[in-house]
């Protein structure tokens, strides 16, 4: 049984110890709040703390406490602003105030809570493909293409999972109509780095994106930049590695900024604003680099590319130029823009994606993926072009195979000769 620490409200730790006592649990510390507890984590050595979700009991310095020092932390909420602040903080396992210990037992037994997705029968040990999506600075359609990318993938019939890494602020729930009240990918990098992320937990905290033959999970990103020292560079690793043991692709949505200066400042241990995204480039199978298709976003994109093939192998890479057209590069801007990246930087082969505002316009104001906004599209079509050709080569159907091949090995007529078993 486990050693656990109340702060809780006097009602609540009164009707909660004899339960936890009869299951066998030792009570080292009980009637404190978030403060006192904090002082006394090393003094009582909790393995769980049982807390009340509110401003009083609960803090983000105790969680963080708790993280390091591998406790698991259950929290208690008496009504919806009490939850709201545990999830901000980015906690999940958030029960209602008046829940019976038994509920208590099972969350801390690792179980799922109550209104959490069920984990689907079956085996499901494979090792995804992480796809990282950079851009340079400038609006580049980095979160656009993550979440279109995610979609045609998922739609392709593959196991997909988005995540929001971009540590300036993430997007992509807004885009896609999530909630993001709690950050998914920072509370899975939490549970990560506390060696806790288990199938369980990814279930509960990825938000599922609901379409027609394109589901997929969204772990979305941070609500406000202040929040970026959750994301820390061995954190995401292993939250990124934990994801793609249960998914056929990983879909990140990076940072822009590659600046390493801060690496060069005397505290050697102090958190890296951009460590979430050198993570994430990192752990990439492949690397998708975006850039915008006019003379700025084209010079971003080229000084970028040369820092970036510096952290990830040339191999890796494949460049997309967004927002392709003539009123920005001039006559024949498809042209231009490969005759730019070839000269400038030795780019050939980038996939070049057309300006469709309409498209893009549709899919922000209705919270969607270009495949359920706008998929005739062009920007659409771009896009699941280069998914089929480069990243989820579509099956061939059986059939077309089996005519193709009779094709192949059926004798060749000639025009106007007459087959053998009519001469």
């Amino acid at each position: 049984m486990a050693r656990i620490a109340f702060a809780l409200d006097p009602a609540g730790e009164d009707r909660l110890l004899a339960d936890a006592i009869e299951h066998g649990h030792e009570i080292v510390a009980r009637g404190l709040g978030s403060r006192e507890l904090l002082a006394r984590l090393d003094e009582a050595r909790p393995e769980a703390v049982v807390v009340g979700a509110g401003r009083r009991t609960f803090s983000a310095e105790l969680l963080e406490a708790c993280d390091a020092r591998g406790v698991r932390v259950v929290a208690l909420a008496a009504d919806d602003r009490e939850r709201a602040h545990a999830g901000a903080l980015g906690l999940h396992e958030v029960l209602d105030g008046a829940a019976a210990w038994a509920e208590i037992e099972g969350c801390l037994a690792g179980a799922a809570l109550p209104a959490a997705r069920q984990v689907p029968e079956g085996p499901t040990a494979t090792t995804g493909e992480i796809l990282a999506v950079w851009g340079p600075a400038g609006a580049p359609g980095r979160t656009t293409l993550a979440i279109n990318l995610a979609a045609e993938l998922a739609a392709s019939g593959r196991r997909v999972a988005l995540v929001d890494a971009d540590p300036y602020g993430g997007a992509i729930a807004a885009l896609v109509g999530l909630l993001d009240e709690a950050p998914g990918f920072a509370a899975a990098c939490r549970l990560a780095g506390a060696g806790a992320l288990d199938r369980s937990e990814l279930e509960r905290l990825g938000q599922r994106y609901t379409a027609a033959r394109a589901s997929f999970e969204v772990f979305t990103g941070l609500v406000g930049p202040g929040r970026w020292p959750e994301l820390a560079h061995d954190r995401v690793i292993a939250a990124l590695e934990a994801i793609r043991a249960h998914v056929d692709h990983v879909v990140v949505d990076t940072g822009f900024s590659l600046e390493q200066d801060e690496e060069l400042t005397s505290d050697q241990f102090a958190p890296k604003r951009n460590a979430a995204t050198f993570a994430a480039l990192e752990a990439a199978d492949r690397v998708v680099a975006v850039g915008l298709a006019d003379p700025v976003g084209l010079a971003r994109l080229l000084r970028g590319h040369a820092e970036l093939v510096e952290r990830v192998d040339p191999a890796k890479i494949d460049v997309v130029v967004n927002r392709v057209r003539s009123g920005a590069i001039g006559i024949d801007a498809y042209a231009q823009v490969r005759q730019t990246l070839q000269r400038f930087a030795g780019i050939d082969g980038a996939r070049l994606l057309p300006h469709d505002g309409r498209a893009a316009d549709a899919a922000i104001l209705r919270a969607r993926a270009l495949r359920d906004a706008a998929p005739r599209s062009a920007l659409a079509t771009a896009i699941r072009d280069y998914v089929h050709e480069r990243l989820a080569p579509p099956a061939e159907p059986r059939g077309r195979a089996t005519r193709r091949r009779r094709a192949k090995t059926a004798p060749v007529r000639q025009h106007g000769a007459v087959p053998q078993h009519y001469a």
